[in-house]
Formats: C-alpha cells, sequence, structure tokens
C-alpha cells in the first residue's frame, strides 16, 4: 500500500476508513479542534499528520496539544496528555470554549434536524425514552466556531428528522422563548454567537447547510445514490446541490490510519 499513490477503490477500504478521511479533511492547518472518544480522535490525529500538522487538540477531559504516540482508547486515557501543553481539567478546556478560542469541535447525538440541532437528551412523547444526556453537548456545540456531527443513517432514517424531540444543543434556527418562533441561533445569541454545524458526516454521505441554516447533501458515499441519502431522512432533503461522490481514502490515508495512528484496530476494527 504504500507504494501506490492517489484514491483507493471500493473494496480496498472500510466505511470507518471513509468516515475517519471525510472528518479529518475538515480540520484546516493552525485549529484548535475540541475532539471526543472514538472517530473524532482518528480524524483528528489524521489530520495531523496530513494536512494540519499545526492543529491543536483539545480533549474534553483536560489535556490541550497532547501529541499521543498511541491511539487512546478514550479522552479520559492517559496517552492524551502525552506531550502536551495543558493537562488540567474539564474547567480549563471548557474556559477555551467559552472565550472563543476553539475553531472545530466533533460531536455526536441520537438525532440531528433540518437545522443541526442535537437531541441526546429525550425521544417522544410521554412514554418515551431518557437518553444519555448532553455532558458537554450543549456547550461544545453552542461555543465553537465550527461543529462536526458524525451520525449513523444507514437503515437508521429515525436520527434524521425535520425537527428534533428535544433541542439538547441548538443549531442555525432554534424556538426563541416566549412564543418559541424559530429564529437563526445569531438573533438570540447576539454577542454571544460565534457560529454552528458546518457539516452533518454518516454512513451515506456529507451534508452541509445553505444560507438559511437548512440542511443539504454535499456529497454521497461511494455505493449510494442521492435518493438513497435523501429517503433515508424524514424531511425532504434537498439534493439539488450535490457535488459528486465523497472522495475515496487515499492509499496514504489508509496507510497512516492502519499502520500509525491506529494499528490494533482499537476503532477502525
Amino acid at each position: 500500500m504504500e507504494s501506490k499513490k492517489g484514491y483507493s477503490k471500493i473494496g480496498e477500504f472500510k466505511p470507518m476508513d471513509l468516515l475517519a478521511c471525510a472528518a479529518a479533511r475538515e480540520v484546516r492547518d493552525g485549529e484548535i479542534v475540541f475532539a471526543g472518544t472514538g472517530l473524532p480522535m482518528l480524524a483528528i490525529m489524521l489530520a495531523q499528520h496530513t494536512q494540519a500538522p499545526t492543529s491543536v487538540c483539545i480533549y474534553e477531559s483536560g489535556s490541550i496539544d497532547g501529541r499521543p504516540i498511541d491511539l487512546p482508547t478514550s479522552v479520559a486515557d492517559a496517552r492524551c496528555s502525552y506531550q502536551a501543553a495543558v493537562a488540567h481539567g474539564l474547567t480549563d478546556v471548557f474556559e477555551q470554549l467559552q472565550s472563543g478560542r476553539v475553531d472545530l469541535a466533533y460531536l455526536g447525538g441520537a438525532e440531528v434536524d433540518l437545522y443541526g440541532n442535537i437531541n441526546c437528551t429525550f425521544m417522544g412523547g410521554p412514554t418515551g425514552k431518557r437518553l444519555t444526556g448532553s455532558g458537554g453537548n450543549s456547550d461544545i456545540h453552542s461555543l465553537a466556531k465550527r461543529s462536526v456531527l458524525i451520525m449513523p443513517q444507514i437503515n437508521q432514517k429515525r436520527r434524521f428528522v425535520e425537527r428534533v424531540s428535544y433541542i439538547t444543543s441548538p443549531g442555525w434556527r432554534i424556538p426563541h422563548w416566549p412564543d418559541q418562533e424559530w429564529v437563526p441561533k445569531q438573533e438570540v445569541y447576539g454577542a454571544a454567537f460565534q457560529g454552528g454545524p458546518a457539516a452533518v458526516i454518516s454512513d451515506m454521505g456529507v451534508y452541509r447547510f445553505d444560507e438559511n441554516g437548512e440542511m443539504y447533501l454535499d456529497t454521497f458515499h461511494p455505493g449510494f445514490s442521492p435518493e438513497e441519502c435523501r429517503d433515508n431522512c424524514c424531511f425532504e432533503l434537498n439534493i439539488s446541490r450535490v457535488r459528486g461522490e465523497t472522495p475515496t481514502p487515499t492509499y496514504e490515508e489508509l496507510d497512516l490510519l492502519r499502520n500509525t495512528i491506529d494499528p490494533e484496530g482499537i476503532i477502525i476494527k
């Protein structure tokens, strides 16, 4: 693989490889990135090995600019603090958010809606289910300049809804109290406004948000079609702006993921 150049072909990469590469490509050199456990770790480490070598990673447990040799198993893994500029705690890293220093954050959730609102608190009516809750999700989605949401979608259409059951974390449009009229987030946040969701990366495609804060299909993953992406949403997804297929992982990216970043298959497996 090391001797090959260019983009890999179908059958040479796994879905997780494609997700990690698509997420990594969202990072710009020099940015401060807030990453959580799992696939976001792969993404930021891959970005630092490729197009964003001077990007800085913040892990929620308290380390800033760590450069672990081995892939940490979670944000609480001591390896996150290897060569870190700061190894402190939750308070310090969330201060970076509140002061407007975080350029990009990776998030997930149970539901995402047309405007990029996230729900990880409660689903359904009176007999619904209580979920894990916000954790740092609301703070991160509210205060990062850009958020990238990583969501499963295949056979899970219920996760992509027109309006989430409960707004844990605000997207581009939110209800304004007390009349609950849906208005732009910036109108509600005022001077505290930093930004909002930039992309949703699923196992079917990459979605972005237009000038009205509404989700549209940007690229569809190999093996799927724009129509399939639209049909796996609970709202009428805009597919008129699609640019084509999501670029597959390059052979260099695959080599880094499998032999340098995650040789044990902790996440890639």
